[in-house]
């Protein structure tokens, strides 16, 4: 087996646009649950509507897996990697996990002293029960779309023939996500490396970290492949090492403002 591989490959493509819609059915089902709230009522409906969404979390947690799953036997057939491996499915976050995001969402819509209440806290309830929605909506996104990342990376330090993963990041995704997947493949261990590991993001877990409403997936690289940036991802890399290399507790603000002068793919909201 001798192939090239690229965070630009098109089964990863594949798999994030079978996640969006995913997410978009996550949405639109999250959006009924919306009724369960009672504004008048709210001790006694928001646990309800916890529950609830607990429950949606992880049934869409599941089908979230099979996808990843599929695009791994995808990617590992693609490599005609000898032997047969069967993709360990991830687990659906903890119900523990899902309230605590769920409690975070919610924790301005209660009543507070005005004396000790922050300025959102101050708004009509309709308000802040809106912010509460949107700001569930993007945890459960990460929620159910973490279980199908982690299925990849579990499957990439499970597999034999696996030895490494490298983030795939939206042109248009996070300054964060764009130098995320500007570092290449992460070498799953040590041994496993070899030669050609770079020693700068060897065994470097940023590289999969994600923030609510990330999009971005995990490419595995198998044993005889070689990994090659997207010509974005490489630009990405560049103006990294030119603008932000170097200044240690400076290197994502200056890479931010680097993107935006020099990076022809726009940051989210920055027109």
């Amino acid at each position: 087996m001798a192939s090239t591989t690229s965070d630009s490959a098109p089964g990863a493509a594949r798999w994030r646009a079978a996640q969006i819609g995913l997410t978009r059915l996550l949405l639109r089902d999250l959006g009924g649950l919306r009724r369960l709230i009672n504004p008048s009522r709210l001790q006694a409906t928001v646990p309800p509507w916890i529950e609830a969404v607990n429950a949606l979390v992880a049934r869409y947690a599941e089908v979230s897996a099979t996808l990843a799953a599929d695009f791994y036997d995808g990617e590992r057939e693609a490599a005609e990697v000898p032997g047969v491996f069967t993709v360990p499915l991830a687990d659906p976050p903890p119900d523990k996990q899902v309230d605590a995001s769920m409690r975070w969402a919610t924790k301005d819509v209660w009543d507070r002293d005005p004396d000790v209440a922050t300025a959102v806290q101050l708004e009509p309830l309709d308000v802040r029960l809106e912010a509460a929605f949107a700001k569930a909506d993007m945890a459960a996104q990460k929620l159910v779309a973490d279980v199908g990342r982690e299925t990849v990376r579990q499957a990439v330090r499970q597999d034999r023939e696996a030895v490494a993963y490298a983030r795939v990041a939206a042109l248009g995704a996070c300054s964060f996500c764009k130098l995320m997947a500007s570092r290449g493949s992460v070498y799953a261990t040590a041994e496993t490396a070899g030669r050609e590991a770079n020693e700068r993001f060897s065994g470097d877990a940023s590289v999969v970290k994600f923030h609510n409403n990330c999009h971005c997936g995990i490419l595995p690289v198998f044993r005889g492949q070689r990994f090659e940036l997207s010509p974005h991802a490489a630009r990405w890399d560049e103006i990294y090492r030119e603008y932000a290399q170097g200044h240690p507790g400076e290197q994502l603000r200056l890479f931010r403002r680097a993107l935006a002068e020099h990076d022809e793919y726009p940051l989210p909201g920055s027109h």
